[in-house]
């Protein structure tokens, strides 16, 4: 079975929000003051996550992203981890963390059936890392990246939010570092989901960071699977790992947008950016799950073309991103 939007995309790829905690204050990310926290019986419970999924493997959905917040804050997770990937007909379960915690979860996460990890690390800089995320410790979430490789995880995806003025002057030491290390590097354009009004001076567009990293190493494309997000792959020539760009500011993808997005308050999203959802927790009350499917369903027929996030004149609500899900 297969779920395919008024636009021909082919909706595969479902990004499921367990909590709205984090364990970091990354600045693009949330304000300052962090946001206002979901009580418990606002956030669904693992038995709804779990039907959510459900249904929406047997829909059509393969791929499945556990983020957060950060997901591994979340007590139980990984017990929902390994139901969650013994769904029949789900291809792929990924997780996305901030690598706190890795260094003592990794195993589990291994073991529960977590196929790949998305580790969150914005500075190879300890000064630079505490200070984007408002003072997490760089060398905690290294040694965790290191037990996730002893544990038997492919190569780790490594995502890079590059922020002019802030961590742009160490792309090229990323760049190193997939040439060393079989990590799949991906450089983020900078988005303004916390409503700062210099936003702009902060992104550095993706046509950038490629003209900066072709100016100093010879590069090759590199190939991407049909689950894979919107990154676009290329190599340095004889890297052990791999290297990606990002552009949601710049050159948005949402003409091959493959994804569901749904917060751990139970909002189905079509499109991070749309200001609007649908809630599943009445149609989860109502105990009938061909009715949730078909809400699903619904969801991706109204899912939008595009975004509207750069488009003159069109003002966009802020929002945390560890409310939405990164």
């Amino acid at each position: 079975m297969s779920l395919i939007d008024t636009f021909g995309r082919r909706i595969n790829y479902l990004r499921l929000s367990v909590t709205d905690r984090c364990n970091l204050r990354c600045s693009y990310c949330m304000p300052a003051v962090g946001v206002e926290k979901l009580s418990h019986t606002e956030v669904l419970s693992y038995a709804d996550l779990l039907r959510i999924s459900a249904e929406a493997v047997a829909a059509g959905i393969e791929k499945i992203r556990v983020t957060g917040g950060e997901p591994l804050v979340r007590k139980g997770i990984l017990q929902f981890l390994s139901r969650l990937a013994a769904l029949p007909g789900l291809k792929e379960l990924v997780l996305t963390t901030n690598g706190v915690l890795l260094k003592e979860m990794a195993q589990g996460l291994r073991d529960a059936g977590v196929q790949r990890l998305n580790i969150s690390l914005d500075s190879l800089q300890p000064e630079t890392f505490a200070r984007v995320t408002r003072g997490g410790d760089l060398g905690l979430v290294l040694e965790g990246i290191d037990a996730a490789e002893r544990a038997g995880f492919p190569a780790h995806k490594i995502n890079v939010v590059v922020m002019r003025g802030v961590n742009d002057s160490e792309i090229f030491d990323f760049v190193k570092l997939s040439i060393e290390r079989p990590y799949a590097v991906r450089f983020i354009e900078y988005m303004p989901t916390c409503g700062d009004a210099d936003w702009r001076a902060l992104c550095v567009p993706g046509s950038e960071i490629m003209e900066r990293i072709a100016g100093r190493f010879s590069i090759e494309e590199s190939q991407s699977s049909e689950r894979s997000g919107p990154s676009k792959n290329f190599r340095v020539h004889g890297a052990l790992g791999s290297l990606g760009i990002i552009t949601p500011m710049t050159g948005h993808f949402c003409d091959s947008c493959n994804r569901l997005r749904v917060t751990a308050a139970g909002m189905a999203k079509g499109c991070l950016f749309s200001g609007d959802g649908v809630d599943l927790k009445p149609v989860l009350a109502a105990g009938d799950d061909a009715l949730l499917r078909r809400e699903l369903q619904r969801i991706v027929e109204g899912k939008p073309g595009r975004h509207q996030l750069t488009e003159e004149g069109v003002e966009n609500a802020p929002f945390a991103m560890s409310r939405v899900g990164g």
